[in-house]
């Protein structure tokens, strides 16, 4: 996770399932006089987190992992207005901008998971 994306993997029962989660995103329109003043969207933060929330609320057991401080205001905000899935979170770690592949390899080691087999099928 980080303030632009939220990626989610399901690593249960041997099936994995991701997904995408984007922040909104805004042209910035900056003002030609004055302070190089921004529109700022307060509410983007909120909203996103709200959606990726909704997304973990059938999850047993959450790990966050991001490289950024998005991780912790993401916490945050499970503590103050999810309180039900922040319950659910068993780890928080600072990872460096992971391929999907590395997710899914750092999920399976701390939930202890086996990687699910090829099929023998031709």
């Amino acid at each position: 996770m980080d303030h632009h994306e939220a990626r989610i993997f399901d690593v249960s029962l041997g099936v994995e399932t991701a997904m995408k989660v984007s922040a909104p995103r805004h042209h910035v329109h900056r003002h030609p006089k004055g302070s190089a003043a921004e529109h700022n969207h307060p509410d983007d933060a909120t909203r996103f987190f709200a959606d990726v929330a909704g997304e973990l609320r059938t999850a047993s057991q959450i790990l966050l992992v991001g490289p950024s401080i998005a991780k912790l205001q993401f916490l945050h905000h499970l503590r103050e207005r999810h309180r039900e899935i922040h319950a659910k979170v068993v780890g928080v770690e600072s990872v460096d901008h992971p391929s999907d592949l590395q997710l899914l390899a750092h999920a399976r080691r701390f939930f202890s998971v086996p990687s699910p087999r090829m099929s023998d099928a031709p």
